[in-house]
Order: C-alpha cells, then structure tokens, then sequence
C-alpha cells in the first residue's frame, strides 16, 4: 500500500510537471499465489492473511483522508478458479473496489512507475519486473511504452512448478531453465538485442539479487535504489544459490526468509534475460506497479473535482452571468485561470478543496455589478450576489462567493465592514488567501480576448513564478497581473513574478 499527496505543477521547484510525495507506504509479502499455480485456487489461510491485511492498510489511509484508491491483483488472482470470491472478500476489507488487471496493464503501471521515481525521457530502455506469478519485460523508447510482454515467470510459480528439491537437483535446474528460455524466446524475437541506454530490474528479485551483489543487509534495502549488477554478477549468484538449500540461502545478505524460498527461480529468469539480451548491467529500481497507480491517478486528475464546480452548480452561475450581460468567454477563461492557481497554489494556501468551487463561482460571477453600473461595479456585483437565490450553494457559501467578489478589486477587506465581518473566522481567512487568485486569473484576460490559454505556477524558494502558456502579445496581461503583487505579498508573505512561458 502506498499513499501519496500529489504536488502541483512545478511546486516542488522542479520544471512545470505533476509530482507526488509519499506519505505513507506498508509492505506485506503474503504469498497469495502458493497453490494457485499448481491446484488453481487460493487457499483459504492465504485468502484470510491477505484480507487482514488490507483492512489494516485501509484503516492508515483512511486516516489521511484520501480522495481516489485503486487496489489491483494480478497474476495469482488472475489464475485463480476462486478469484471472485477473493475479490468480494478484498472488497469488503478494503472498503474499496478491487480489480484484476492483464499482464498489458501491470506493464504499462510498471512502466509509469520507473518513469515517474527515474525519468529518462530520451533513452531507450528494457525493463524486467519479476513478480511471484508473472515476469515483465518491457521496451521504452523516449519515455514511451514501445512493447510490453508479461510471461508466466514468477519465481513462486516456477518455484512450484519446477524445483521439487532442496537444492534443485540438475534435473529441476534443466528443466527451469529450458522453459525460461522458451517463454521468453518471443519478446527477445520483438524487442531484439539492440542495445539499450540502460536496463532496470524492479520488484523483490531484483532487490534481493542488487543487495546480495553489494552485500546489503534487508534493513538498508533501500539503499539499493539505482545500484548496478553485472550480467557476470548475476550469473554468479544464480549459480551459487542453486548449490545451497534453503537454510544456508537464508544466510545470504539481503535475502529475506521467504524470499530465500523462492530466489533461485528468481535468480534463474534475472541471468538468464540479462544473458539473452546480451545486457552488461541491470539497475535495481525501488519503483513498481505501486508507483505507477499513483502516478495514473495523479494524471487522471483524480480528485480534482472536489474544488471544481458541479454541474448543477456550474449551470446556476452561468445563467446569472449571461442574465446581467457579462461575456461568458471572459467569466469561463477567468475561471479556468483561477483553478489552475487554487491547483497549483494549494501547498501555499492550504485550503480543502471545497473553497476552489467557490472561487470558480466568483470567477464567473465577479463582472456582473457592471448591470447597474461601472463605477464601483465590485460592489454592485456583492449586493446581486448576496441577494440572489443561488440554487446549489448554502447561503453561507453565496455570501462568500458575494464578499469574493466585492473584493475582486480595489482596496481589501478592512476590520469594519460589515459584509466581510459577517463571515466565520475560517471564511474571512480564506477570502484573504483566494482574494490575490481571483485579481490575478481577472487580470490575465484584461483585454477580454483569451490570450492567456494556461498558467503554470512554479513555488520557489523566495517567491511565485507565474509562467503564462498564450499566443499573441501578452503585454498588457503580464501588466495587470503584476499590479496584484502587492496583495498577493500581504496574502502569501512572498512576491509574484508574471512571466511568458
């Protein structure tokens, strides 16, 4: 399990791209797939340590308050003639759905997982992942899935299937290594032996072989993140685990317990694609399918709709903009600009997600004192909206949507007003923080002609860089924008610089 909040565009200091920071991650080697591969069903002792432990993993990140989950199964349950059973089962632990993914989709999660922990945008890469039912190999071209194939070479399953001693007798050892080579023959035929910038091994084999080679003890498994082994490495470990039984595997460093149980079979595919593909080294990388979910929830934008607009919501400010004449094409850019900033801003603002659907309604909603008249319109626009019915909003929400709005420019709120007094403690805050958002997305379309298409917020050590995504001159957008810098600073105790992407 792996719970990660999702950082927004550039806000980490890097370049403007999603990024994400784990909060919290459980791990629970529980074998669900002993028996599967050789009787075709979970056992039932497998079947209760797992959902065990998936409600406890459920009551951590429910803690967190998490707004998407995905739980996937993979090869075992796949195999598995029980699988629904597990299913409703691990459902029910959960609290959540659970899905059985094909050996296409845990590649394209591993693959998204690599590339979001290790980004190589511009090499040609062959990724191994070599789970307990099923192995992964996977060509990347530029940052690009180019092929994926998902072969039955799990080291449980081969473990099952193939080594009835302990050691292997050279019968086993044969007879292993011949179906490797022939169920792997395929992708080598497709992906052929050209060479690759780099090739990365994730998942528990990998771990253990990258440990052993550099003699890493499991407490500092984390360490072997990005160490290198040989192809001569690899093939001299397989070598030497096959000679020993399990005991003496068990003392080897960095091999677990139960992972000793099956790291020959592991070991075995490990040298034996790293020797096909004629690869010098393979890098062990800590990411996984685990990665990969959240780097595909992240891009789905999974969550993001707790701050916009429902639609009824959406309908409702609509219909009193084009009632008191605003452009909608005006009201729509300016409230597309204004989530983009409560998005991106969020590590600076802190506010729940809710308080972004009220700053879109202002963004629609800000123009329409401009019906009774120009002068003062800001006003105007409060009085229509605090006494407008607002279907979908609570009236504590139209009111702060009216005192967004009155405050969209102009001087700011002042401790004697009676409109912004009239709001709770947490609103007035969070009119103080939202009130800078709105004068900026207003001010990116001043010459009402959407020349700003997006705004990509960059959180640096010192100040906020605005980066603008537009097309033709942005003079008088870049202008106005920067005028808010003096209350952006009171607002976020940090200046803002409007730049031209």
């Amino acid at each position: 399990m792996e719970a990660a909040e999702v950082l927004p565009a550039g806000s980490d200091g890097s370049p403007a791209a999603l990024a994400t920071r784990i909060l919290t991650s459980e791990r629970q080697v529980t074998r669900l797939g002993e028996g599967v591969f050789q009787a075709g069903r979970i056992t039932h002792e497998a079947m209760e340590f797992t959902c065990g432990m998936l409600s406890r993993m459920a009551q951590i990140y429910r803690k967190l308050d998490v707004v998407g989950v995905r739980a996937v199964a993979t090869s075992a349950v796949r195999d598995a003639q029980n699988q629904q059973e597990f299913l409703d089962r691990a459902a029910a632990a959960l609290g959540a759905p659970v899905e059985v993914i094909s050996g296409k989709e845990e590649a394209r999660l591993i693959h998204l997982g690599v590339q979001a922990r290790w980004p190589h945008p511009e090499q040609r890469l062959l990724l191994l992942d070599i789970g307990g039912g099923s192995a992964e190999i996977i060509l990347s071209e530029k940052g690009r899935l180019a092929e994926s194939f998902s072969k039955p070479l799990g080291a449980l399953r081969l473990t099952e299937v193939f080594l009835e001693n302990d050691p292997p007798s050279p019968r086993d050892l044969r007879r292993l290594e011949s179906y490797i080579e022939e169920k792997a023959a395929s992708a080598l035929g497709r992906i052929g032996r050209r060479p690759f910038d780099r090739a990365i091994g994730t998942s528990s084999t990998a771990a253990a072989v990258a440990c052993a080679v550099h003699r890493l003890p499991r407490s500092r498994r984390d360490q072997a993140d990005r160490l290198s082994v040989k192809t001569s490495q690899a093939r001299k470990f397989y070598e030497q685990v096959q000679a020993k039984d399990l005991a003496a595997r068990r003392k080897i460093p960095g091999i677990g317990p139960r992972r000793a149980q099956i790291i020959i079979a592991g070991a075995a595919v490990l040298a034996r694609i790293m020797q096909d593909f004629q690869l010098s080294s393979l890098y062990y990388s800590a990411a996984g399918v685990r990665d990969g979910i959240i780097a595909d929830l992240a891009a789905r934008g999974v969550g993001r709709e707790l701050s916009r607009l429902s639609r009824d919501q959406r309908r409702t400010v609509e219909e009193m903009t084009r009632r008191y004449g605003v452009s909608m094409d005006h009201a729509r850019k300016v409230a597309e600009l204004a989530a983009d900033l409560f998005e991106s801003l969020a590590p600076l603002h802190g506010l729940p997600p809710a308080f972004g659907r009220l700053l879109e309604a202002a963004a629609y909603l800000h123009d329409v004192g401009h019906y009774v008249s120009d002068t003062g319109h800001h006003k105007h626009s409060y009085y229509l909206v605090a006494n407008s019915d607002l279907a979908g909003f609570t009236n504590r929400e139209r009111l702060f949507i009216a005192n967004l709005c009155r405050y969209h420019r102009k001087a700011a709120p002042r401790p004697g007003q009676e409109s912004f007094q009239s709001l709770e403690a947490a609103d007035r805050r969070a009119v103080i923080l939202l009130m800078p958002l709105l004068r900026l997305a207003d001010n990116l379309d001043r010459s009402h002609e959407q020349r700003v298409e997006r705004v990509h917020c960059r959180i640096r050590e010192g100040d906020v860089a605005l980066h603008l995504a537009a097309r033709g001159d942005t003079d008088l957008e870049q202008w106005a924008a920067q005028q808010v810098e003096e209350v952006f600073r009171d607002a976020y105790q940090r200046p803002v610089k409007v730049l031209r992407a």
